[in-house]
């Protein structure tokens, strides 16, 4: 039996499906931060219970 107050891990495969809503590039899995990466848009789209929010309204821009 798991425990049910562990934080669920994103699925990488889903990876493979997503872009960036932005700029339509591949996104990169930062499994430390819970974040999908968007180089090209230099955005972290944030993973919250192992559902990718894929809005550029909840992303966060990335520092220089």
């Amino acid at each position: 039996m798991t425990d049910q107050t562990e934080t669920p891990l994103f699925d990488r495969r889903m990876l493979e499906a997503l872009v960036c809503p932005r700029s339509n590039a591949t996104l990169r899995y930062d499994a430390e931060a819970q974040e999908l990466i968007s180089p090209t848009a230099n955005l972290a789209y944030p993973i919250r219970n192992g559902i990718p929010v894929m809005l550029v309204d909840e992303a966060r821009v990335l520092d220089d």
